[in-house]
């Protein structure tokens, strides 16, 4: 089977060039299906590279601590983002509370779309309802589609106790994440 990287992306077979940002990084976990669809969201659906935030930083406050971690992809209509991307190796609905609980608390939020894809297929839901709105790539909204659906979007209050448990449950589910460029990061500057 041929290899679905572009021989100019890839460094070594530990390291990539990520197709968004240029920077190198370790080709661990899902980081090949996110190429896939960072890929597949500029030459595909017309969405250009400044639209797509790549490990976009979230924050999330809790009395006790200050959890940091990052998304996968963020996507951005007219500097608005509308739709959060988890990129995963194995079942697109397993990680429906993770990605949903990550749209509703990112801020500025919440995120309208929120996206489970493993490079191949995609599951959307829609942050408000957390009800399924799609399934495959093609049910990915490209920019003008992206772009009409923004511009039709009410702002949603997310009620303070639902956000203080989706701050739980996106963190139960993120600190499990094993195979993610920060963690090896993080462990990197331990030494």
């Amino acid at each position: 089977m041929a290899s679905d990287k572009n021989p100019k992306e890839s460094i070594s077979n530990d390291t990539l060039v990520d197709y968004v940002t240029g920077r190198m990084v370790p080709d661990i976990g899902a980081e090949s299906h996110r190429q896939k669809i960072e890929r597949f969201l500029v030459t595909d659906k017309g969405y250009d590279k400044s639209d797509i935030a790549v490990d976009a930083d979230i924050v999330v406050v809790f009395p006790e601590e200050t959890y940091r971690s990052q998304l996968d992809l963020v996507v951005s209509v007219d500097g608005r983002p509308v739709m959060v991307i988890k990129c995963v190796a194995g079942s697109l609905e397993s990680r429906q509370r993770e990605v949903l609980s990550a749209a509703r608390i990112y801020r500025p939020g919440p995120i309208p779309y929120a996206v489970a894809a493993d490079g191949e297929t995609a599951v959307i839901y829609d942050t408000r309802t957390g009800k399924k709105i799609g399934e495959g790539l093609n049910a990915i909204p490209d920019l003008s589609a992206a772009r009409s659906m923004a511009a039709k979007i009410i702002p949603v209050n997310i009620p303070e106790t639902r956000i203080k448990k989706e701050r739980i449950i996106f963190r139960s589910y993120d600190s499990m994440n094993i195979h993610v460029q920060r963690k090896f990061s993080a462990a990197d500057g331990e030494k």
